[in-house]
């Protein structure tokens, strides 16, 4: 094999947030551990580049650990040890492995129904009516590996030929531009508005399609990712009403990516609602024609199990005969995986008050959010201070998207070495400091514009001198390039 004889669409396609950056950290990480310190000084990577809670030092949710390591070692629940494990498993998360073990046919390493273990997809989809107030089939919903593959999953299935178009935000999740130049369609963009805290304007919409559509391409779905990444905003609900009533019009699928569902830090202001909700509150002819696509993940929100790949999506308005489909392409990989899928089941289903873990589960998810919201609103602060920089703040997700002027001195630099302006900004950033974050052109921005994305995951501990760091850097690249 020679990148002349594989498949063009893997050489072609890119993923930023593992990209460059993610490779030189790698590198420093091995120089540090060789030499018990970088050149520069510094004595770790602070890897804000991916939304990894617990790289970062999030804990992990006690009842959830307990019930996962139940299952993994069942022999604890035998009568001879009830005894002994009283004292270090709540009683809840007893009976809840108890209930997951028998589910699954009593052990966690043999194989589940493709489309994920009925019980849970019957708990993920009470929590789903639970949410949104309408009724949720566990038969439209399928358990998979993170919300990723659940994506890729659907985009394979809609790209039947290489003419077909996906609309896509801009700034967007790289998934998105891989997975379409994987399976080979067209991405079709559409542009936040940076200026109204990444705002979607209905015009944008129709602009994007109609280009799209004068270029040939077959426009078959759009994403939309609420809370937004890399961005941190929030729709509106006008704004989600007037992107069904596109789709609607244009009788397109409805991809809807919303892992950070609990990542809002200013609800009362920008509260998350559903694209199920939203579209089952609008009515026929809306509610029974729309086809609708929706992602979440045990990655994010105050979980953070990003290694253990769990997550699920539901369909609404599809075709029996499609999700057919899909669940024939699912039974391919045999089944995702059995502890992610439990971990699905323990964040859709979670301590309620009255059990035994409740007033734990509250106080540790409580903790976790505030601190999620304090960090958030305080770096957030500290761009804005930067000289040439402005920063939207987080309305939610994890992240920050800072738009930065850079020197012409440091764009020529950069057009000189071949690399973007900001992938120049960021890897000096990373070889002075050991912060590793991601250029805005791996998200795609607007031409003429520079920014990066940086999580608010480091310790609230750290977070002076991480943002110390930052200033410090930034101050001495402005002087270099001046």
């Amino acid at each position: 094999m020679t990148l002349a004889t594989i498949n063009p669409a893997v050489v072609e396609c890119e993923y930023a947030v593992r990209g460059a950056l993610a490779i030189r950290a790698e590198e420093l990480k091995k120089e540090i551990a060789a030499k018990g310190r970088a050149q520069a000084g510094f004595r770790s990577i602070t890897s804000c580049n991916i939304g990894n809670p617990q790289q970062l030092g999030q804990t992990p949710i006690t009842f959830f650990r307990q019930v996962a390591a139940l299952i993994e070692y069942p022999n604890l629940l035998d009568a001879q040890h009830r005894d002994a494990i009283k004292g270090m498993f709540a009683p809840d998360a007893i009976e809840r492995a108890q209930k997951l073990l028998k589910a699954m046919g009593g052990s966690v390493g043999a194989y589940t129904h493709s489309q994920g273990i009925p019980l849970i997809r019957e708990n993920v989809a009470k929590f789903i009516e639970e949410r949104d107030g309408y009724p949720s089939d566990p038969n439209d919903i399928f358990l998979t590996a993170g919300a990723s593959p659940g994506v890729q999953l659907i985009l394979q299935t809609l790209i039947a030929h290489e003419k077909v178009g996906i609309m896509i935000p801009i700034p967007q999740y790289p998934l998105y531009t891989a997975s379409i130049a994987l399976f080979k369609g067209n991405a079709v963009p559409y542009y936040l508005e940076e200026e109204t805290n990444w705002g979607l304007k209905l015009e944008e919409l129709e602009r994007a399609h109609t280009l799209g559509k004068s270029r040939g391409h077959d426009i078959r779905a759009l994403c939309v990712i609420n809370p937004g990444n890399p961005t941190g905003g929030c729709l509106s609900v006008s704004h989600m009403k007037q992107i069904i009533e596109f789709c609607h019009r244009e009788k397109l699928v409805l991809l809807a990516d919303e892992v950070y569902q609990t990542n809002t830090y200013m609800p009362e202001t920008f509260p998350f609602h559903s694209f199920k909700k939203i579209l089952m509150s609008m009515g026929p002819p809306y509610s029974t024609s729309v086809e609708l696509i929706s992602f979440h993940s045990i990655s994010k929100g105050v979980i953070g199990e990003c290694g253990r790949r769990g997550g699920y999506l539901e369909c609404t308005n599809i075709d029996p005969k499609v999700k057919d489909m899909f669940y024939k392409v699912a039974s391919i990989s045999l089944c995702p995986p059995a502890q992610g899928q439990v971990m699905v089941d323990l964040m859709v289903r979670p301590p309620r008050e009255g059990d035994e873990s409740w007033e734990g589960y509250r106080g540790e998810v409580g903790r976790i959010y505030a601190s999620l919201q304090k960090r958030a609103a305080q770096l957030a602060e500290a761009f804005n201070k930067l000289e040439g920089v402005s920063c939207q703040p987080a309305q939610g997700a994890m992240y920050l998207f800072p738009q930065i002027h850079l020197p012409e001195k440091a764009i020529a630099a950069a057009k000189k070495a071949g690399v973007a302006p900001d992938e120049l900004y960021c890897m000096e950033l990373l070889n002075a400091t050991g912060v590793c974050v991601v250029p805005g052109s791996g998200f795609h921005q607007k031409s003429g514009t520079w920014h990066f994305r940086s999580t608010f995951l480091p310790p609230e501990e750290q977070m002076g001198g991480f943002i110390r760091s930052i200033q410090g850097f930034h101050e001495g690249f402005l002087k270099r390039y001046a």
